[in-house]
């Protein structure tokens, strides 16, 4: 089964159990966001966001995933790193941006969202890309209504970013999100007006632009996790599940 025939329409009780997964898994993303400061680890930011995970007793959906097993609870892309570092001991630097993703599991339903911040003074490139990257997940969100299809997100995200000078990733996509933290449809970060999946009242997906400075491949680290620019440039990361309704889209991941 490929993942796009594999969407699940959620009803409106459904809806509500994931705005509540969606709400923790931003009450720890804040937390997080809190500890960016020179010296705090990589660890200390993986540690802080299951802090609060327990607290409200859920769980991340990142820990033991894949092979070889995902070890975090979330995960922490520094710089050149775009999505999946994983946390260890490596102290943050005055000047880095990070991009920190994380995934909660609460009642059975996924909440999944993610962002980029710098630390302390960051350089001009690195504020625009942050920009950037925030702004085109806004755009792609837009986007979800009713009667649109998964390709009017792709391209809408992919303008966007290109047009304001920067690159979107090809590897890795948004997705739905459900019960499973990967469902279908998926929802590539490029893509053609008028393709794609049709959007659906009940459909809940993970938008998640990737926009790189240099160039829009990758490669992966030995670690066979982390993937970074391919020619070392900066890269950021935002994300945030998102309902199509009949009306606005509503968003999850929010307080």
């Amino acid at each position: 089964m490929t993942r796009d025939n594999n969407i699940h329409i959620k009803t409106p009780d459904e809806i509500i159990l994931m705005r509540e997964a969606g709400r923790v898994n931003n009450l720890a993303l804040a937390a997080v966001r809190e500890l960016l400061q020179p010296g705090v680890t990589t660890a200390d930011l993986n540690a802080a966001a299951e802090e609060v995970l327990r607290k409200h007793g859920a769980y991340s959906p990142f820990k033991n995933y894949g092979h070889p097993p995902y070890p975090a609870s979330v995960c922490v892309s520094i710089n050149e790193e775009l999505v999946h570092g994983i946390p260890g001991k490596r102290k943050l630097q005055e000047g880095d941006i990070v991009s920190v993703d994380c995934g909660t599991v609460l009642e059975g339903y996924v909440g999944d969202s993610a962002f980029t911040a710098g630390v302390g003074e960051i350089s001009p490139l690195a504020r625009k890309l942050i920009e950037v990257v925030e702004q085109a997940l806004s755009v792609g969100i837009a986007m979800m209504r009713a009667g649109n299809k998964t390709g009017d997100i792709s391209a809408a995200i992919q303008q966007f970013v290109e047009g304001s000078g920067f690159h979107v990733v090809r590897e890795y996509t948004g997705h739905g999100v459900g019960r499973s933290m990967h469902e279908g449809p998926q929802v590539p970060n490029y893509g053609t007006p008028g393709t794609g999946v049709p959007l659906r009242p009940g459909m809940t997906i993970a938008l998640e632009p990737m926009v790189l400075v240099g160039t829009h491949r990758t490669r992966v680290l030995p670690d066979r996790w982390t993937v970074v620019s391919a020619d070392g440039s900066l890269t950021a990361h935002q994300e945030h599940s998102v309902a199509v309704t009949e009306g606005d889209p509503l968003v999850l991941t929010v307080p």
